[in-house]
């Protein structure tokens, strides 16, 4: 069984909810949980599952074209054995990256959103800088695409310039991740500034009413005078 949804309380629900895919595990099967909800999670909801089903950890990265053409990158966590087990299945959706046992596709996955949120705010406050300076937007647009964050800058400029973000990964959904992320931090005994800048911001956004937008509108957040 596969499940990929929204949060760990969606992901709660379908497996231990009432009528729940847990009560129709049997021993042998296996439980590939794709969702972005963190590591803790993964290892609470293992730990409850019908003896004898095993979990593996999948969390992918890529939206919804890549999940069309299976060119998603998927961070696997597993045993050897269950490993082996769901590779074929993994296989047909993208390209697979095996980083640890059970567990670790979840942990990548918030190392992973930390560097693509901090990006995308790393793109706004580059944007509301320069027009600051009084430089023209087109004229930022055309060289911040030549810096590091260039693809972000390419894959979001018709956004930008347009004002408009129709959703191809929600905000809501870009800042339950960086929740997640600063969470993890926490417990771990981290901290990480940038992290939690960019978590304001995705905050900021969200408040203003941009949740059900593209996360990127979070640059126009960002750059608004």
């Amino acid at each position: 069984a596969i499940t990929m949804l929204t949060d760990r309380d969606a992901v709660e629900r379908v497996v231990f909810g009432n009528d729940g895919l847990a009560a129709a595990l049997e021993p042998r099967q296996t439980l590939i949980e794709m969702s972005t909800i963190g590591p803790d999670a993964v290892r609470s909801i293992a730990e409850r599952l019908p003896d004898g089903v095993e979990m593996v950890d999948a969390p992918v990265r890529g939206s919804v074209q890549q999940a069309a053409d299976g060119s998603l990158i998927i961070l696997v966590g597993a045993s050897d054995t269950a490993f082996e087990r769901v590779r074929p299945v993994l296989e047909s959706l993208g390209t697979i990256h095996r980083v640890g046992d059970l567990g670790a596709g979840a942990a990548m996955k918030l190392v992973a959103n930390s560097t693509i949120g901090a990006t995308m705010a790393a793109f706004g406050e580059a944007l509301a800088l320069g027009e600051a300076l009084g430089l023209d937007r087109s004229v930022l647009l055309d060289v911040l695409s030549e810096t590091p964050i260039g693809t972000t800058v390419k894959g979001k400029r018709e956004n930008v310039e347009s004002g408009s973000y129709p959703a191809n990964f929600k905000l809501a959904l870009a800042l339950k991740d960086m929740r997640l992320v600063a969470d993890a931090a926490q417990r771990a005994g981290r901290t990480l500034r940038v992290a939690n800048g960019t978590l304001d911001w995705y905050e900021t956004a969200d408040a203003e009413g941009a949740g059900d937008l593209d996360y990127s509108a979070v640059v126009a957040t960002i750059a608004r005078p």
